[in-house]
């Protein structure tokens, strides 16, 4: 059994999302706060070396095979991880470029990076 909660049952607390539906963005600027808060939770999650820096591949292909066992679907496998690993990237350079690691990012961090686009 995994020690860490299941991402796709409860991926962040209500707290947070609330947080995102409280913040004065429009609509879809919201929603990309949420994908991307969602995708740094499951970054989190799968981690098992504590840097998200440096995330294993595997590890990231790995999980989403599992996840898309749940549906038996390899195609939900493949898109998933390289919309992952693509976030994984993007919040990366994000975090590098404002001076923080990865695992430190938080609502407002996030906000910045969808405001920027």
């Amino acid at each position: 059994m995994s020690k860490h909660p299941d991402p796709l049952s409860n991926p962040f607390n209500m707290q947070t999302i609330q947080e995102i539906d409280d913040l004065d963005l429009p609509i879809m600027q919201k929603h990309h706060v949420r994908i991307l808060a969602h995708c740094l939770q499951i970054l989190k999650i799968i981690n098992t070396d504590n840097s998200l820096e440096y995330q294993n591949k595997n590890s990231l292909k790995e999980w989403c095979d599992s996840q898309s066992k749940k549906f038996d679907d390899k195609k939900f496998s493949d898109l998933f991880y390289e919309q992952l690993e693509s976030t994984s990237k993007k919040l990366s350079t994000f975090s590098k470029t404002i001076g923080k690691n990865i695992e430190d990012l938080e609502i407002d961090d996030l906000v910045l990076l969808v405001e920027q686009r």
